[in-house]
């Protein structure tokens, strides 16, 4: 088994879901098929979609996942699908170089300027070291929440040396596998997309603390198997987030609030931002993936 780099773009040629699957021609074949059973790394480029010209991609490194299993795409020759699970988003997306640091050491020519050629190979082969470094760097912020110490030193920026997160000595990819952990990281990346408001009442209301009070919550719950992508959350209040998960609220396919109306009355609707529909983030892939909310609508909602 051997961990990877798997590029998937902002608006994809490929038929990719990262939270699911990744779409492949058989010229990466064989990287992918030495990736089942261990762990990748999902990286997004420049170009946004197939179109050379485009922009917009963040050229950074934003989630890891398991490589389950691998099929062959039935409507499409010589292409295949790599199935994931463990999904789980970075709670900051890692740039492929921070200063002299090349993540991957791949990507750095002799004379120390970046690979081209490296960078056009969709799928890399990815060290153990190198994959560690990546987790630790895109799971900063929820690192540091639970050994809240102080950010660490700059010259230990690029490397967050063992004694910084020192809850998580082990290796980075077994923290990646605990329910508490993902539960920390998924929280801290939902809010953050939403910018700590609630998707709903469009309230952000801070502490005592300083802390924002509101909760990351699944659409699609773990239980019935959603994923902690982002795009399967809300930033919701304490309130809204019980109703939610109730099916006494849900959310149309064009970010409308709908209200179960034998539940709730009416009046409940003044809660809720003015023109009826939820807050989303403004990166198109942080917001909610239509399958989910199409899940909440069938299998929780009560309206």
């Amino acid at each position: 088994m051997t961990k990877a780099i798997f590029t998937t773009k902002v608006e994809p040629s490929y038929d990719d879901l990262p939270e699911e699957r990744y779409h492949f021609p058989r010229t990466y074949l064989r990287q992918v098929e030495a990736s089942v059973g261990d762990w990748i790394v999902y990286y997004e480029p420049r170009r946004s979609t197939l179109d050379v010209g485009s922009r917009g991609g963040r050229q950074a490194y934003f989630a890891t996942a398991r490589v389950q299993r691998i099929a062959r795409d039935p409507s499409r020759e010589d292409h295949f699908y790599a199935f994931v699970s463990d999904y789980l988003e970075f709670d900051r997306a890692v740039p492929f170089k921070e200063g002299d640091l090349y993540y991957e050491k791949g990507l750095q020519r002799d004379d120390g300027r970046t690979s081209k050629g490296a960078f056009g190979r969709a799928v890399r082969s990815l060290s153990d070291r190198e994959y560690d470094l990546i987790l630790k760097a895109g799971f900063v912020k929820t690192l540091l929440e639970a050994n809240p110490r102080g950010p660490p030193e700059e010259s230990d920026r690029q490397g967050f040396k063992e004694e910084e997160v020192e809850p998580f000595e082990r290796p980075a990819v077994e923290m990646v596998i605990t329910r508490p952990f993902r539960e920390a990281a998924f929280a801290t990346s939902v809010k953050a997309a939403y910018a700590e408001t609630c998707a709903f009442t469009g309230l952000r209301i801070i502490n005592g603390g300083g802390r924002a009070e509101v909760q990351a919550a699944h659409i699609r719950p773990v239980a019935a198997g959603g994923s902690d992508s982002v795009r399967n959350g809300f930033a919701l209040s304490g309130t809204v987030h019980w109703m939610f998960d109730r099916g006494l609220v849900s959310v149309d396919d064009d970010y409308t609030i709908l209200v179960a109306p034998a539940c709730l009355p009416e009046a409940i609707t003044r809660l809720f931002r003015e023109d009826r529909k939820v807050a989303v983030p403004r990166r198109l892939e942080a917001r909610p993936h239509p399958a989910y909310l199409r899940f909440h609508r069938e299998s929780i909602f009560k309206g």
